[in-house]
């Protein structure tokens, strides 16, 4: 099954078929000034890394919620050790 609809472009791609060379230059310009937006908005990028990891959380906890539940007790008392030992050696 094939579809004739056409694929959406990117926008960090040149489209095919231009021959003029200044609107060639412009849709250059302009792919790699999405593609450094892209690669340099750092807060967009850990959002979508949260929400992925979130995500992967959810379905571990839809899987197997026992194990999800021993997960957070032992990252808890980790924390919980960690914060303990941090303050035990800030008071001597």
């Amino acid at each position: 099954m094939s579809s004739d609809a056409p694929v959406p472009l990117p926008r960090t791609a040149v489209p095919l078929g231009i021959t003029d060379p200044v609107e060639r230059a412009r849709a250059e310009l302009k792919a790699t000034l999405a593609a450094i937006e892209v690669k340099a908005n750092v807060p967009r990028r850990l959002s979508v890394k949260i929400d992925d990891s979130i995500e992967k959380a959810r379905d571990f906890k839809r899987r197997s919620p026992g194990l999800a539940l021993g997960a957070v007790v032992v990252a808890a008392a980790a924390v919980g050790a960690a914060v303990w030992a941090f303050v035990r050696s800030y008071s001597r």
